[in-house]
Parts: C-alpha cells; structure tokens; sequence
C-alpha cells in the first residue's frame, strides 16, 4: 500500500520526521500562522494605533506639571483625534462621564470644550 506524500501547509515542500509534521520549518510556520489571522492582526492593529494617537494627542494638550487643562473640542478634532474611539469610560458621583485613551482623557463641557485630564497612577 502507497502512502501519499505529506507537504508542508505553506510551500508545499515533502515533510520528512513526524508523523503530525505539518510545516517544513519555522519559516513556514509563521507565515501559515500570520496568513491566518491577517485580517484579525489588521483590524487590532489599526485600533491600536488610533488609541495611541488619541493618548499622544490628548497628552500633549497638558503643559508639564499641571494634571488638566481646558481645550476647544475643534483643536483636537482638526489634530486627527478620533472621538469613537478610547479604552475606557468613568463616571464620577456627580454623573459626569470621562473618556479616556489609557491614564489621558476628557470630560465634554458645554460649548464645545473638553477638560483634558491626566489620571493619577495607582497606589501614588
């Protein structure tokens, strides 16, 4: 009885050793694997990199020192900010909500202003 010959997933190549054997190399392996979560791996990453910009954004409205500063929603807007987008939201007791891209966020104000704000680290 013939068996057929096992190939390699990615380049097609004879696979020699294990039985369970299916890529020729590490190579291959990688490529099969980043091939397989392509568009998963895109869409994270383009999230990612809109809430990084969002957090270097918002950072660079707050002069060094100080933990907040008051700015027109149209600056960060004309910037490139992303307002659909941000990591996670706070309410505070007076029922005002916070977006925020990592430990930087803003509070909406009203007429069009936002409060940029720095979130205290943990435990400091």
């Amino acid at each position: 009885m013939e068996t057929k010959p096992r190939l390699c997933l990615t380049c097609g190549k004879p696979l020699r050793g294990r039985i369970d054997k299916k890529f020729c190399d590490d190579a291959c392996r990688n490529t099969f694997n980043n091939q397989q979560n392509s568009d998963q791996n895109n869409y994270v990453r383009n999230v990612n990199h809109i809430l990084r910009k969002n957090r270097r954004l918002l950072e660079e409205q707050i002069p060094d020192g100080e933990e907040m500063k008051k700015v027109p929603r149209e600056k960060l807007a004309r910037a490139g900010f992303d307002f659909k987008y941000h990591t996670h939201q706070y309410q505070n007791q007076k029922g005002q909500v916070y977006y925020f891209s990592y430990e930087y966020g803003y509070l909406p104000l009203e007429g069009e202003w936002l409060l940029v704000v720095r979130r205290k680290a943990e435990g400091a």
